[in-house]
């Protein structure tokens, strides 16, 4: 990790290099708020709110997205509250222990990998169930509640978008998971669960379930209609190909196949990998009514 250190106390500057590079951080230092926006390329800033005739604001803007921690002489609006506002993530006292400020420079390391982890999850979940639509299904929720499906993705969806829509964090509990009990005691009260594929369970393991979350809100899915003490909805899917209690015909197949594929490749390579001639594809597609638009 890389230090930007932006202190117009030489010395200063030099002994707090010296102490983070004994910790292995890699530093630079700079005595000018212009160089330093023009040329460094730190992870964390160090920025000294003391630099007479320097206007540090803009460095806080610019690098926002980086760590940025306050080293200050005394504390009031213009060295500490109207920088936290712009963007700064904290501050420290001068003079300090150069173990307080590893600690700050930790803890905003972790949060920020936390927080790109969370962004990174966040949007692979929308692009997984982008194209399932829960929007009439929503409304009938109220929680806690058991939802019976035939495609469990279609809970998914509805717990993620319930949840952000009530401004509540989701503890996920697969059931399929042996750390399942676990997860349920270690929950945070306040969170709310939701519980997937309840018909993995054993009657037995279901009604200790039960016991565990019945003073909990939380949503469970399931694709068996179990008896449950919690209000229960029944919420499916009729397309046949997402139907988790229905087999596809040849033909629904080779239909979903040719409308999903049919610009992703040519179809030389589609009939090739449907294991049917082009002309067998092309009579397919004038069967279904499935022409490509040019």
């Amino acid at each position: 990790m890389k230090i930007t250190i932006i202190e117009n106390e030489l010395y200063l500057a030099q002994s707090i290099s010296t102490k983070l590079n004994q910790s292995g951080y890699e530093t630079e230092i700079f005595s000018s708020v212009k160089e330093a926006m023009a040329n460094s390329s730190g992870d964390a800033y160090l920025l000294s709110t003391n630099l007479p005739g320097q206007n540090f604001n803009p460095l806080i803007t610019k690098f926002k997205d980086k760590i940025i921690i306050l080293m200050v002489s005394y504390i009031n609006n213009d060295t500490v509250a109207a920088p936290l506002k712009l963007g700064a993530n904290d501050y420290i006292v001068k003079p300090f222990m150069i173990e307080e400020l590893q600690r700050k420079i930790e803890h905003y390391k972790e949060y920020q990998t936390l927080k790109k982890y969370k962004n990174l999850y966040k949007e692979y979940s929308e692009y997984l169930l982008n194209d399932i639509n829960i929007s009439s299904d929503i409304d009938k929720v109220t929680t806690p509640i058991v939802i019976v499906t035939n495609y469990i993705r279609l809970v998914d969806k509805l717990a993620f978008t319930y949840a952000q829509r009530k401004d509540r964090v989701l503890i996920f509990i697969p059931l399929g998971a042996k750390s399942w009990r676990e997860k349920v005691e270690k929950a945070n009260p306040k969170h709310m669960l939701y519980i997937s594929e309840l018909q993995v369970l054993k009657k037995s393991e279901r009604e200790q379930l039960f016991d565990m979350v019945k003073k909990r809100d939380f949503i469970i899915s399931t694709t068996s209609d179990i008896d449950t003490p919690f209000p229960k909805i029944e919420i499916n899917t009729d397309n046949k190909l997402y139907d988790q209690n229905e087999i596809l015909t040849i033909d629904d197949y080779v239909k979903f196949i040719v409308t999903s594929f049919q610009y992703q490749f040519p179809d030389t390579e589609l009939s090739k990998k449907l294991g049917i001639s082009r002309k067998s594809l092309w009579e397919k597609r004038k069967k279904y009514g499935i022409f490509k638009k040019k």
